[in-house]
């Protein structure tokens, strides 16, 4: 048997932050007129609360594989790939990652002003990418987002392009070369099935070449479909790790 590689080791990870809280309904409602907020200033601080969104995950992740993250809103999933990726860092706990992981829409942080054409320049650019590559690489893109399907958008401006034509757009760029590890956050919940069926071909082909790869997504046939392996997460806790259908189904259980 093949000796299995570890790429990511998540140890006791905890993440908390801090966010900007409600006050009373009152209080709120006076913030929320201009009056309010005149009369507040300078006299309040603005209310806060800290967040435990993760609490004591660990797990350990091997080349080769697709882990799908599932559970509630609210449940942790985006939290913990924002961890693994290094940019949110752990209050207590540890990640190990091996070569540097990519989560899609970050590194590829695509400008809305710019034109689709010169958004892959600079996507691809970021993703690590020569321009030789990009250059080589981009009608592959092009063809793979499906932006052109129904016109010339990719001279267009970003911002003139649908959540889903975005979206579609940063995957394609992100799966146009190789990853240690790569994470995706709801990505392929946008497309038709011909555009969700491309993206799980390709994940298979990166899994392939010796990559990892992360899958958040409410769509449980799409994990069931696209990984091996599923993590449930629950208020920030590991509640089942296992083959992705043994879990899934166990989570659709829990939710009836």
């Amino acid at each position: 048997m093949a000796e299995r590689v570890p790429t990511v080791v998540v140890d006791g990870v905890h993440v908390t932050y801090t966010v900007q809280g409600a006050g009373s309904a009152g209080a709120g409602r006076a913030r929320g007129s201009a009056l309010g907020r005149l009369l507040a200033r300078g006299r309040t601080a603005p209310a806060t609360r800290t967040v435990h969104a993760v609490k004591g995950v660990s797990f350990a992740a091997y080349k080769g594989e697709a882990i799908g993250l599932i559970g509630s809103n609210g449940s942790g999933k985006s939290t913990l790939l924002k961890a693994v990726a290094g940019l949110l860092p752990p209050s207590r706990g540890h990640v190990y990652t091996q070569g540097q992981p990519s989560l899609l829409g970050v590194n590829a942080a695509l400008m809305g002003d710019l034109t689709g054409e010169r958004n892959i320049v600079l996507g691809g650019l970021a993703m690590g990418m020569t321009r030789a590559e990009v250059k080589e690489r981009y009608q592959r893109i092009v063809d793979f987002s499906g932006i052109n399907d129904k016109g010339d958008f990719v001279s267009l401006p970003m911002r003139t392009y649908s959540s889903g034509m975005g979206a579609r757009l940063r995957f394609s760029i992100a799966a146009a070369r190789s990853h240690d590890v790569l994470l995706i956050d709801e990505a392929l919940a946008t497309g038709d099935a011909a555009f969700r069926q491309r993206s799980q071909e390709r994940i298979n082909e990166l899994r392939a070449e010796a990559g990892t790869v992360f899958l958040v997504s409410h769509s449980n046939s799409t994990i069931r479909e696209t990984c091996d392996r599923a993590i449930w997460l629950e208020s920030g806790r590991v509640l089942m790790d296992g083959p992705s259908d043994e879990v899934v189904t166990a989570y659709e259980r829990s939710t009836r």
